[in-house]
């Protein structure tokens, strides 16, 4: 009598158990979680892909010039009017570039339509800013606006928020950390009424990244 399906089915079934089931492959828990990109290229690249991936608006300067074509298109696009500007730096960059800023808190309460910041880092992993209180924006530029615009240096693109905080502490010292430390993944979003999304609840409602290409000229 011919074997039927089922006999088959239950005689591999025997047959693989006699045999040793494999075991999967020792982890190696001290590898990590999240491989590494391997040059500062591509940490750029993933910071670039994570940042829009959460809603970010990205855009790569390869020069100071690119830098003030693109800020100036966007305040056009975007009808600002009033962009705020605190640090010292960024006033005297934007000074260069005849960009007009509001560089003073007149009527910050009432005009603050953009707020331009510097950052402490740029976190591949994840996209996120890592700002803080010790630059002249404080704590308000980079959270009362409905626009937060950021300036920063392919030189702060790190891979992960442990190697962001480690950059805290090299440039302030452990002892001295500023008052306000934050991470900054996209924009202010909440959804708690009714599962509705609703964008600027907590901060801004949108984030710009104006990304400085400082690496140094390649070398023949």
């Amino acid at each position: 009598m011919a074997d039927t399906s089922r006999d088959i089915i239950l005689r591999r079934i025997r047959e693989s158990l006699r045999q040793p089931a494999e075991q999967p492959a020792r982890p190696d828990f001290a590898a990590p979680l999240h491989p590494r990109p391997t040059s500062d290229d591509d940490l750029a690249v993933a910071f670039a892909q994570s940042f829009v991936r959460v809603g970010g608006v990205f855009y790569y300067c390869e020069s100071v010039e690119q830098f003030y074509d693109a800020l100036f298109a966007y305040k056009r696009e975007k009808n600002l009017e009033h962009l705020y500007v605190w640090e010292p730096e960024l006033k005297k960059l934007l000074h260069e570039g005849n960009i007009v800023f509001q560089g003073d808190e007149a009527d910050f309460r009432t005009n603050a339509d953009a707020g331009l910041t510097s950052c402490e880092a740029l976190v591949a992993r994840t996209g996120s800013v890592m700002v803080a209180a010790g630059t002249a924006s404080g704590r308000r530029l980079s959270i009362y606006p409905d626009q937060h615009l950021v300036v920063a240096r392919t030189s702060q693109v790190v891979a992960d928020i442990g190697d962001a905080l480690k950059l805290m502490q090299q440039k302030y010292g452990p002892d001295k950390l500023p008052s306000m430390i934050s991470l900054t993944t996209g924009p202010s979003r909440t959804a708690d009424i009714e599962k509705t999304l609703v964008l600027g609840a907590h901060g801004p409602r949108s984030i710009v990244l104006f990304l400085l290409d400082d690496a140094p000229a390649a070398t023949t």
